[in-house]
């Protein structure tokens, strides 16, 4: 069965006439004749009564006319809804962004991403592993940091941030704009916990200078470890931006050498996902987020310079 047939047969239980049906459709009589026989002979009942040149619907044709409304309806309505995703009027955004820093910009993207777009459905996760979640289709895309190239993964760089040690303003470091990679021995650390993406990543540069890390206290909550460090329990490791974003002017960031600790913040999606309007949507307004931020931290940084 066709939507075809089921067009001319629908036509032909409004005209209840061969050949005024056949001009109406522009076809000839004799494949309209063919289709609805066609028709006939695959639900194996008659459709029509011919009584010579005028027909009438039977009951069983009567039964599949009704069902072709519903069916030529839903087609309209599905039609009409997958319109509105294309322009945005509806849909659903599943995102999920690292836990920290990355997922208080994602929380600030989503407040403008939705005075855009009122009618898309959003549900935003903070994560551990968001890259895990993309792989297994739990959420559309992720705002993360990106460990290593990953071919089932499309990636799109945003920008990179730079780590640094993070201390009280009173403690005995505070006077230091920089310490070596290896001191950080020397010093009780508050982190995330194993499995936490960032973690991993301090784990790898951490194991490569030769460094074993046990920090005194683990805690997946970025605002809960600076509190921690306000109160002098311990040093941190956070981003430039987490920093920049939370410091209430009780805390000393230092800077990280020898080597310094930088890794590049990306939006990554299945390859085989498909994107939406709705998703794209997301991806530009983010895009333009981080590029504002950019030009002002560039602009407070000639400002600086130049009263310097």
């Amino acid at each position: 069965m066709e939507l075809r047939q089921l067009e001319y047969f629908m036509a032909l239980c409004d005209e209840l006439h061969f050949t005024k049906t056949a001009e109406k459709l522009r076809i000839g009589q004799p494949t309209l004749s063919y289709q609805m026989k066609a028709l006939e002979d695959e639900m194996g009942v008659r459709l029509f009564d011919r009584l010579g040149k005028k027909i009438a619907i039977t009951e069983a044709g009567e039964i599949l006319l009704e069902h072709c409304k519903k069916v030529f309806e839903n087609l309209r309505i599905a039609s009409e809804q997958i319109e509105e995703l294309h322009k945005v009027k509806r849909g659903k955004l599943v995102i999920g962004a690292l836990s920290g820093d990355l997922s208080l910009i994602a929380s600030k993207v989503l407040l403008e991403f939705h005075a855009e777009y009122p009618h898309v459905q959003i549900q935003f996760y903070s994560i551990d592993d968001p890259v895990e979640k993309v792989k297994q289709n739990e959420i559309d895309m992720a705002l993360t940091f990106m460990p290593r190239t990953d071919e089932s993964l499309i990636q799109i760089p945003l920008y990179e941030d730079e780590f640094y040690l993070v201390v009280r303003m009173d403690h005995a470091w505070a006077v230091r704009d920089e310490i070596e990679f290896h001191e950080i021995l020397n010093i009780p650390l508050i982190l995330n916990p194993i499995g936490h993406c960032f973690r991993k990543l301090f784990e790898e540069a951490c194991l490569s200078a030769g460094i074993v890390l046990k920090p005194i206290i683990e805690s997946t909550d970025s605002k809960t470890i600076l509190n921690l460090v306000e109160e002098g329990i311990g040093a941190s490791i956070i981003t430039s931006t987490l920093f920049s974003m939370e410091n209430t002017g009780a805390l000393k960031a230092i800077k990280l050498t020898n080597p310094a600790f930088i890794k590049e913040v990306s939006i990554v999606y299945h390859k085989q996902k498909y994107i939406g309007a709705a998703a794209k949507g997301f991806i530009e307004i983010l895009m333009n987020f981080i590029n504002k931020n950019k030009a002002l931290k560039e602009r407070h940084k000639e400002t600086q310079l130049f009263n310097t």
